[in-house]
């Protein structure tokens, strides 16, 4: 940051105007933090150094930069966090598409355009009024999209606390938002950070397919299904494959069964509305896209960055887990040539949970 704001400037009536700015921009809700995060860091480094992130390398070559907002961008004082509303309302209703193991399951949050275009485009609009107020100012716009621990930055911004699920909540409405922070280096008076109002409650750990809520607030990514569908490139560990059930891009069912998210608004914003029908998609349908498919359908949305290939291996477990019918069958052995081995390997799988495999010939 090299930009040096004017002096004499009123900084508690500049975080009031960010605050109104940011609600016309779509934000539900802003508040502003400074950079102290030793604690965060702490149990950072601890969850790291036990492996719990698997194979997102890139969470350890960042070390501490993620903590310690000041070495990330330089001149960092304070850091505006904001919260977008996603819950698609018009959706499909989620419980009813993941009790029906034809149909395609997908987190609610990736239904429609890819949020990082959208946050990102506002938080630029925000920073161009900052700076017609206020005169040049340093700043960098971020949405889960560089080293950021964004969620403690919130929880100390007053947007609300970490759940025992890891993820924050609100307690006026819920978890279905997404997270935008602006960098900046005005010094503005900070807020409160929130309380935790988690209690007794383990809903969330309970709920969890496969156990990936190892304590609370304590997540091991390489058992969760988002890590799995989404940050895994590999071959998805075979003891999972059955747990996934018909969850192909992500997994919800921790914020399904929080009791604060009966507080949940649906999304103002028509971007986030499901595009394709992939809110309740029969999983055979998807299956079937080819690249091109693939490529046409997902452009613009979060899913595009997992891939053909990732697609199909989840498809191919959550046809795995399908109930048996000969269309099932029939859509899994029109893959099981695939160029992909990873492919090939998951429809493979998914063919001996049908009990067809030994009928293969020179299988």
């Amino acid at each position: 940051m090299s930009e040096t704001p004017a002096p004499n400037i009123d900084y508690a009536a500049v975080a009031a105007q960010i605050r109104q700015w940011g609600t016309e921009l779509g934000f539900q809700q802003v508040g502003i933090s400074g950079t102290e995060l030793g604690e965060d860091e702490a149990r950072l480094l601890d969850w790291l150094a036990a492996g719990h992130h698997g194979e997102m390398d890139y969470m350890q070559r960042h070390g501490t930069r993620r903590s310690r907002p000041a070495d990330l961008v330089p001149g960092t004082l304070r850091i505006v966090s904001l919260r977008m509303d996603y819950w698609p309302g018009q959706a499909c209703d989620a419980d009813a598409v993941l009790t029906d193991p034809a149909l395609a399951y997908l987190s609610r949050y990736a239904l429609g355009r890819d949020y990082h275009k959208l946050i990102r485009k506002r938080l630029q609009q925000l920073a161009d009024r900052i700076a017609r107020l206020t005169g040049p100012f340093g700043y960098r716009a971020f949405t889960d999209s560089a080293p950021v621990l964004e969620k403690a930055l919130a929880r100390n911004a007053g947007l609300g606390w970490i759940g025992k699920h890891t993820n924050l909540i609100n307690e006026n409405a819920g978890s279905w938002f997404f997270l935008g922070e602006l960098y900046t280096d005005l010094p503005l008076p900070v807020d409160s950070a929130a309380d935790n109002h988690c209690g007794s409650c383990h809903a969330c750990i309970d709920a969890c397919p496969t156990d990936a809520i190892i304590a609370p607030y304590t997540l091991d990514a390489r058992r969760c299904i988002s890590y799995l569908t989404i940050e895994l490139r590999g071959s998805i560990p075979e003891a999972f494959r059955p747990l996934i059930g018909n969850r192909i891009y992500g997994c919800d069912d921790c914020q399904l069964v929080c009791p604060w998210n009966r507080f949940s608004e649906p999304t103002r914003e028509t971007d986030y509305s499901p595009r394709h029908q992939l809110d309740s998609s029969e999983l055979i349908r998807l299956f079937a896209w080819n690249a091109a498919e693939f490529e046409r359908n997902t452009r613009g949305s979060a899913i595009h960055r997992i891939g053909h290939a990732c697609w199909l291996r989840n498809i191919a477990v959550a046809l795995g887990n399908a109930p048996h019918t000969e269309d099932v069958i029939g859509a899994l052995n029109a893959r099981l040539d695939y160029p992909s081995e990873l492919v090939r390997e998951h429809v493979q799988w998914a063919l001996r949970q049908h009990g067809r495999m030994e009928q293969l010939p020179g299988r």
